[in-house]
């Protein structure tokens, strides 16, 4: 197959996941790692299979990511494949957590099965994982998402460490799993 991972990313958590991505699918196929911004519309129809990465923002995928997803024509050749990073809590674990990540991060996934349906596409499956946040983010889930001092210690000495091995390890087992699913 003719593969593209294509990210969006500003700190690099994302592009790490791609990295990852990448290193499975270049194993049995010809597989292109590209930033987004080198890459055009036009120029999917030349692949079976992408992966189109991005990072969370204002809830949702990056607006660049949303851009292109509205420029995919109806019906594509290729099948897709998703993958974001996000900077609020895993919805995995607490209550509260779970609110977090849905009111945080919870439309990324949405916006994919949306344009799956709009455009018809072939769409395999998605993958998050949470990533360390930027400054201004973090200042921002600190005092708006989390202000408690002992709940912030927490939450942030936990996201610096992300994408960790376990992370990256998901991604390339996602990448594999679509991979099979893509034959």
């Amino acid at each position: 197959m003719k593969i593209l991972v294509m990210y969006y990313s500003v700190t690099g958590n994302t592009e790490q996941i791609a990295k990852a991505i990448h290193e499975i699918t270049s194993q049995n196929h010809e597989s292109e790692l590209k930033r987004f911004s080198n890459i055009k519309s036009e120029d999917l129809n030349k692949y079976d299979l992408i992966f189109l990465g991005s990072a969370c923002h204002d809830a949702d995928l990056a607006k660049p990511v949303i851009r292109i997803l509205k420029r995919i024509p109806n019906s594509p050749r290729f099948k897709l494949a998703g993958f974001y990073t996000h900077s609020t809590t895993p919805p995995e674990g607490r209550e509260r957590y779970k609110g977090y990540f849905e009111k945080w991060a919870g439309n990324c996934e949405k916006t994919f099965e949306k344009f799956k349906l709009e455009k018809s596409i072939d769409f395999k499956g998605c993958f998050s994982c949470q990533g360390s946040p930027s400054p201004p983010i973090a200042e921002f889930i600190h005092e708006t998402i989390i202000p408690d001092e002992v709940e912030w210690k927490e939450y942030i000495e936990g996201a610096k460490k992300h994408p960790n091995e376990t992370d990256i390890e998901n991604a390339k087992k996602f990448a594999e799993d679509i991979l099979r699913k893509s034959q």
